[in-house]
């Protein structure tokens, strides 16, 4: 029990320090407070992605969810379509997942939409994936007694709201008045779908534009190297792992 408090409080210190770095604008002792209690309670994580700070308010994430549920052993979750709500030509689906805790477990039912009105740009096309994750992530949530809201339950709301992680530093963009999510929001969100090692996209992005930092790209390349990574996460995401690691080897300027 000792070893376990210890571990957890260690937990809650590095979190503390990953948030400050991340979202230090929008923190304070009341926030910091919330998320102790996250990892305290739940063992969340934010340098593994597990809680996002949107707009002053704390949000779980699936893989938070997910690693959540294989710490606390469940035993499994069901999910398929409920067909009276679905309708393919439209690309609209609803889903309803089951999270089954142990053997004794009934059950905690929750339910997800998504169509093309509620998603982002980026993600058309994946509208029944997006719902799947709706519905998991209620399941998970009532399972395990998380009062907060997912990310992905959020819809386009989330992509316009995103924390900037390390993207922060890209040069200001100006919103372009029709909806579209900013290109700071929209990088980020193809880093959180792909999994992508924010940094290491900050890298990339700097050297596919030409300049020494990428504060100093256009917003025309900037705009390209988004197309662009959008095309390389599709169609092969392990080559795109392995051309971001090519940067983890380089030396960086300033470094200790």
């Amino acid at each position: 029990m000792k070893h376990t408090s210890s571990r957890r409080s260690s937990l809650a210190s590095l979190n503390r320090k990953l948030a400050r770095q991340l979202w230090g604008e929008q923190l304070d002792q009341t926030r910091l407070r919330v998320l102790n209690d996250l990892v305290l309670r739940f063992e969340l994580s934010v340098g593994g992605g597990d809680v996002q700070l949107l707009e002053g308010r704390w949000y779980v994430t699936h893989t938070g969810l997910l690693q959540l549920a294989a710490r606390k052993r469940c035993l499994g979750i069901r999910a398929r379509p409920v067909q009276e709500f679905c309708d393919p030509q439209a690309r609209r689906w609803a889903f309803k997942a089951t999270v089954y805790k142990n053997l004794r477990c009934r059950g905690f039912v929750g339910y997800g939409d998504a169509d093309p009105s509620n998603v982002s740009p980026l993600v058309h096309g994946a509208e029944m994936r997006v719902a799947e994750t709706r519905a998991v992530n209620r399941a998970l949530r009532k399972a395990y007694g998380i009062g907060l809201c997912s990310v992905e339950e959020l819809g386009f709301l989330a992509v316009r709201s995103q924390p900037q992680l390390n993207t922060r530093k890209l040069p200001p963009q100006p919103s372009n008045g029709n909806g579209e999510p900013k290109l700071r929001d929209q990088l980020y969100l193809l880093i959180r779908q792909y999994r992508l090692d924010a940094f290491l996209v900050k890298q990339y992005a700097a050297e596919f534009c030409g300049t020494k930092d990428v504060r100093q790209a256009s917003r025309e390349q900037i705009e390209s190297f988004i197309t662009h990574l959008a095309d390389s996460a599709r169609k092969d995401r392990e080559a795109l792992l392995c051309k971001l690691n090519s940067y983890a080897q380089k030396p960086q300027e300033g470094a200790a």
